[in-house]
């Protein structure tokens, strides 16, 4: 019922779908197919925002505008002290200490230990679905900063993206003083059974040569986006900011507590993080929210109000 608008529209102007598949056909040669789709998802939905609220586009895009700078200025902060730490202190130095966690948590097996057990068992395109899913999360963050800021200003939106950065700013103190990169550098096998073709093996390998050129101080021509930190998990502590602003949708909410369900286990499966750097990423989103958020903050002095005496009120 949720897409019969769309489907409609999209069958009584049928021109639409000749120039989104002209839109993906660029999109496509310019990012490869994964990062296509996810454009043209998000680019439907938008589309699809304005054509239900009947709203002009240039009030919306002031609200967002702002917002979205701040995202971009931010991110690259980030991006610079994740290499200026990996550059001080070395990038793999817990890595054994968060592996030897999480066998305790599960009694003597680790994730790559799962890992290779899925490998066994699964056929490659699970594997593709599993990056497809990875990677499907940093759309989560664009769109919440639009539905946010056109819906509930852009004092929101800000407050939304600082949520975001917060997160990002304990998770480089954090690095600071723990580092580590994930199972996928310490495993000896990961990429001598892992499958070549998948995206993720490569992007493994490179991260681990840019945190060893750091490490070594090799000259940095630029600010890359090559993210070092394994804890705490920041691809689920913001999926778990998303889902906080988003609350008031019951139905965008529903899906992505579907979406970040599975998430988790693309996370491990595919060797990004320890199990250990996930419960790390839920403390880290649960400390941003009430840090930024006053009706957190509120909510959560509320209810430790019900354990206080009232003569300690």
């Amino acid at each position: 019922a949720v897409l019969d608008p769309l489907i409609e529209r999209y069958r009584r102007r049928p021109f639409r779908i000749a120039i989104l598949l002209l839109y993906f056909l660029a999109l496509d040669w310019a990012f490869t197919w994964l990062p296509a789709v996810l454009l043209i998802i998000d680019s439907v939905a938008i589309a699809e925002f304005f054509e239900r609220k009947d709203r002009p586009l240039s009030p919306a895009a002031g609200a967002v505008l702002l917002p979205a700078l701040y995202v971009f200025a931010g991110f690259l902060l980030v991006f610079a002290y994740n290499d200026v730490v990996a550059s001080v202190h070395f990038p793999f130095a817990y890595d054994a200490a968060f592996n030897a966690m999480d066998k305790w948590i599960f009694h003597g097996s680790s994730v790559s230990d799962l890992s290779h057990w899925a490998l066994r068992i699964f056929p490659l395109s699970f594997f593709r679905f599993l990056e497809f899913i990875y990677f499907g999360m940093f759309p989560q963050i664009g769109a919440a900063i639009l539905i946010v800021s056109i819906s509930e200003g852009r004092s929101r939106g800000l407050q939304f993206v600082g949520t975001i950065l917060m997160a990002y700013y304990f998770a480089l103190a954090l690095f600071y003083l723990w580092p580590s990169q994930g199972p996928y550098y310490l495993c000896p096998g990961h990429f001598s059974r892992f499958p070549s073709t998948l995206q993720v093996y490569s992007i493994q390998k490179a991260l681990i040569a840019r945190a060893l050129a750091l490490w070594n101080h090799a000259p940095i021509q630029s600010i890359s986006t090559d993210y070092l930190i394994a804890f705490p998990c920041m691809h689920i502590a913001q999926p778990l900011i998303v889902m906080w602003f988003l609350r008031r949708w019951r139905r965008i909410l529903i899906v992505l507590c579907a979406y970040d369900c599975v998430l988790m286990g693309a996370i491990l499966l595919l060797e990004w993080h320890y199990f250990v750097d996930i419960l790390g990423g839920i403390l880290i989103a649960g400390i941003a929210i009430t840090i930024t958020d006053d009706s957190a903050g509120r909510s959560i002095l509320g209810r430790c109000r019900r354990f206080v005496p009232g003569w300690l009120r």
